[in-house]
């Protein structure tokens, strides 16, 4: 099935080709009451979609898409435990995990539940033990530090979550993340750290991902510079499935934590994967993240898909990418807390819907997933908003602002968010060259000077955007943030008819590693490679030496 066979597609078409000189700030003078008729709240989640290229038309049409792909059928499935990961023969679970009502999830005819409460007792047990001081290091010691090793997925939300959680961290406790395979990450990170008081987390759920392992490897030998191996099961534990390689490497399999088939990497910070957050925040506090990504469950579950916060910025983000011909999505959030929100988001929606074979096999003939980028704001206004305002390309942005902070205001909140109300006014309205030449007469510019200057400090505005409003960064809050984008990406999939739960894109480079690995420890024959990377291989080899 392609969408572009649909009517409600070619009805979009068609619409667009009507709209596409619209002017956003007409329609604002036209109409008082844009913003009511195009914003929603969730549970203190504000979206203002206002100044987006859209009429009341185009929503009616964008909903009628999705709802003759059936977006509220495949969310059931998902929801119940079928295997719509069909690639890999899994059901896609991640909203069980954070399933605080607790409903029955039948997969292979069990329920999943009482596996997922078990293991979150497990964790709760755990951080216990550790910030009451009943868990010690091996000279007696309370731990200070956690530092998770892990990648994608183990590395990338986790991370995420505990830096916007910084204000919640339990006194005493520090974080920290080691994901790349380049040593400087791994020997950075330690040289700061005392062995006696360091809890090493290895996230990996086959326990075989070699940066992981690689990396968890050199932990150990750090470790055991001070420590000896039976002391290892004291500075280790385990989140994974291995339990044979896991008590290999000396940790106690008691202290190993589950993880499933059915949890996607990048959907993985809700399960076992976010032990470090709570080590880090609290466990309470990494219950009510859950609790918050439950209430945004429960929302794009529940709700009509034209009332529906992750349905509505699906359907946009398909609006600009398939019909306006947009390559990319700036997340920009006015928190500096949230500074790898945009990695994180990254990988949910690049992994995820970075598709060019549909479910059927067969190669599409249009667009899928954008890239996502971004940087806290105002940091980026003073990098890439240029291009974003005056380039070439359009790029819809999302601004994310909380209107309380966490810390000291001394103004600096209110200067934050009007920086970012500002952005994404001047986005939407721009600057006409009748505003700009009367603002160069006032500042005493004439003539031939006047008219050099003037086309260069033109806006054409009318550029998309939206903007996510909340009171503050709360781990409930949080969690609704995560899940909104988790389910908006799910939606574009379903409606490009690709499985956004797979990733084999990830693969081929991981098998070639294998191959090109010994070819670089050796200084026998090289392998049967193509010209170039042959040629790399033998002068980093001459390099070495």
């Amino acid at each position: 099935m392609t969408p572009l066979n649909i009517p409600e597609w070619q009805s979009l078409e068609r619409h667009y080709e009507d709209l596409k000189l619209l002017s956003m700030r007409e329609q604002f003078v036209l109409d008082s009451g844009r913003f009511k008729r195009f914003s929603m709240q969730c549970s203190g989640l504000l979206l203002d979609y206002s100044k987006n290229r859209i009429t009341a038309d185009t929503m009616k049409k964008l909903v009628a898409l999705a709802d003759v792909v059936d977006i509220k059928g495949w969310a059931e499935r998902m929801f119940s435990g079928e295997e719509i990961n069909h690639t890999e023969g899994r059901a896609v679970l991640h909203t069980a995990l954070r399933n605080r009502s607790n409903t029955p999830v039948i997969v292979d005819g069990e329920d999943v539940m009482p596996l997922i409460n078990a293991v979150l007792v497990q964790m709760s047990q755990f951080c216990a033990k550790v910030h009451n001081g009943e868990w010690l290091g091996f000279s007696g010691k309370k731990i200070t530090d956690i530092v998770n090793i892990g990648i994608g997925g183990s590395d990338l939300g986790p991370a995420m979550i505990c830096d916007a959680l910084e204000p919640y961290a339990v006194e005493g406790m520090s974080v920290h993340f080691v994901s790349n395979v380049d040593g400087t990450d791994l020997s950075t990170t330690l040289e700061k750290l005392n062995p006696a008081t360091t809890l090493f987390v290895v996230a990996s759920k086959t326990f075989t991902t070699q940066e992981t392992l690689t990396n968890a490897n050199s932990a150990r030998e750090w470790f055991l510079e001070q420590g000896t191996q039976a002391d290892v099961a004291k500075h280790f534990v385990a989140v994974s499935t291995n339990a044979k390689a896991v008590a290999e490497f000396g940790i106690d399999t008691a202290n190993m934590f589950e993880i499933w088939d059915w949890v996607g990497g990048r959907y993985s910070l809700w399960s076992a994967i976010g032990l470090p957050i709570a080590l880090y925040a609290g466990m309470d506090n990494f219950e009510r993240l859950l609790d918050g990504a439950h209430e945004m469950d429960n929302h794009f579950r529940n709700q009509p898909l034209a009332e529906n916060m992750p349905v509505i910025m699906a359907l946009l983000g398909v609006w600009y990418i398939n019909f306006h011909g947009a390559q990319t999505q700036a997340i920009v959030p006015y928190d500096h807390s949230l500074v790898r929100f945009p990695n994180h988001l990254q990988q949910v929606d690049m992994e995820s819907n970075g598709k060019k074979v549909n479910n059927e096999g067969q190669r599409v003939s249009y667009k899928t997933g954008p890239v996502i980028w971004g940087t806290p704001g105002t940091n980026g206004q003073h990098a890439y908003f240029q291009l974003i305002h005056q380039g070439t390309q359009l790029i819809p942005v999302d601004f994310i602002l909380p209107v309380n902070s966490h810390y000291p205001d001394c103004d600096h909140q209110s200067i934050l968010l009007a920086n970012g109300l500002a952005q994404s006014e001047a986005l939407m309205k721009g600057k006409t060259a009748e505003e700009v030449r009367a603002e160069l007469v006032q500042e005493g510019y004439q003539g031939a000077e006047l008219d050099a200057l003037l086309p260069h400090k033109v806006f054409s505005g009318n550029r998309p955007n939206n903007v996510l409003l909340f009171p503050k960064l709360t781990p409930e809050m949080l969690g609704k943030l995560v899940a909104l984008y988790e389910h908006k990406v799910f939606v574009q999939g379903i409606i490009w008819n690709i499985n956004p739960f797979d990733q084999w894109g990830v693969e081929l480079g991981k098998q070639l590693a294998k191959v090109i690995l010994p070819d670089l420890k050796s200084e026998g024959a090289i392998g049967l490679h193509d010209s170039s990377t042959t040629s790399l291989i033998e002068l980093i080899r001459s390099l070495r030496n």
